[in-house]
């Protein structure tokens, strides 16, 4: 008969220890250009809000309030304009005034409030 013997013939490896992976954090071009892209992206809409807004600049000049006139009844622009700018070609007073309150015709309602071109104004 054989005998079995249990034996070290074998050894099992020893465990290194844990050493803790240095890893680099590798971007492709493409992902240099999504962070890139991503960063920028607030700048530039701030810049072009403040494009837009302007600066906050305001269509008078001083501290004064723009000249308005409330349309009567049985007034129309061009009585307005002849009372207005007696002086000057009731056309072009009209036109001014309809450029100025971004109308599309020169059908007024009574009630209705106009801005008044300031070279018209007392």
């Amino acid at each position: 008969m054989s005998a079995i013997t249990y034996g070290t013939a074998y050894a099992l490896p020893t465990p290194r220890p844990h050493a803790s992976a240095h890893t680099r954090l590798r971007l492709t071009r493409r992902g240099r250009a999504v962070i890139a892209a991503l960063v920028a992206l607030p700048l530039v809409l701030a810049f072009v809000l403040l494009a837009l807004n302007g600066g906050g600049a305001t269509a008078t000049s001083g501290a004064e309030a723009p000249v308005t006139v409330t349309v009567q009844a049985g007034e129309s622009l061009w009585s307005l304009a002849g009372s207005l700018a007696p002086a000057a070609n009731p056309a072009d007073v009209v036109a001014d005034i309809l450029a100025i309150n971004s109308l599309d015709s020169a059908s007024v309602q009574p009630g209705q409030i106009l801005i008044v071109p300031a070279r018209y104004a007392d």
